[in-house]
């Protein structure tokens, strides 16, 4: 497959680059930072230097892959920040924006850019990279939450207008993996993150975190045949059964398991006159 994977310089990004490098994909990945040296110990992994959240540089990245590859296979949406931490009432307005910008209109500009190379494709393959409060109110982490959810609403949408389409699209939340994130939050300290996000980031870090060897499973998953017809959802890597999805394709696309949605008072026994 050709590949495009964004925030492969490190982390989660970086790992799933080698791991589908492994495997005889190719591999072109996106990234802020300088990948020659990485590059040149892969001959299948090329690279643009690329601000994701900056439209006019992904049109350029895009425009080089395109020059180079007949067709995209797969995109992975891996870049992303944690950016504006602390109390949302309080935050900094441009902070908070360019969060947001970084994490959401960098997933849809990727997204955007790549569209007519993945439409080449036999069946392509899209997966985004959500968690961080999703699915759930993270105090004092507002900006990046919202954004995480902009994305899983994102991925729903355009399943919807691809259907029928050869493309599948999704949402992951990879679990509690150790990355530069985590240190992130344990170097600011519980007065600006919160005590109890700093407690768990500190256990989490001491205790050596999620399983990365099942969040590259999930994606892998995601990428091959085995995952075709499964679109529109979000999948924990941690918890989610995803390795025998492919026996349920069909009763996923009835339902809407595995996406977002309200609970209703009569879900928790309640009635609400």
């Amino acid at each position: 497959m050709n590949l495009v994977i964004t925030g492969s310089s490190s982390g989660i990004g970086r790992a799933l680059t080698a791991h589908l490098l492994a495997r005889g994909h190719a591999v072109w990945g996106l990234a802020r930072s300088d990948q020659s040296d990485f590059a040149a110990a892969q001959p299948a992994f090329r690279f643009s230097r690329c601000d994701v959240a900056d439209w006019a540089q992904v049109e350029r990245a895009a425009a080089a892959v395109a020059a180079a590859w007949p067709q995209v296979d797969g995109l992975v949406a891996c870049a992303g920040l944690q950016g504006a931490i602390g109390p949302a009432l309080t935050a900094d307005p441009a902070q908070w924006s360019a969060t947001v910008r970084a994490n959401l209109d960098g997933t849809y500009f990727a997204l955007r850019g790549f569209a007519a190379l993945l439409q080449r494709s036999r069946r392509a393959k899209i997966i985004c990279l959500s968690g961080g409060g999703a699915t759930k109110a993270r105090a004092n982490f507002s900006a990046y939450g919202a954004a995480k959810t902009g994305i899983v609403r994102l991925v729903e949408a355009i399943a919807e207008e691809t259907r029928g389409q050869p493309l599948d699209i999704n949402a992951i939340a990879p679990g509690a993996i150790n990355t530069r994130l985590t240190d992130e939050v344990i170097r600011l300290g519980p007065a600006l993150v919160g005590t109890a996000e700093h407690a768990a980031a500190v256990k989490q870090k001491a205790t050596g975190g999620g399983s990365l060897e099942r969040a590259l499973g999930l994606m892998e998953f995601l990428l091959s045949e085995k995952s075709d017809g499964i679109t529109g959802r979000l999948l924990a890597a941690p918890w989610d059964p995803w390795p025998t999805l492919d026996r349920h394709a069909a009763t996923l696309a009835a339902s809407d398991i595995y996406t977002l949605r309200r609970i209703l008072p009569e879900e928790r026994g309640k009635k609400f006159d």
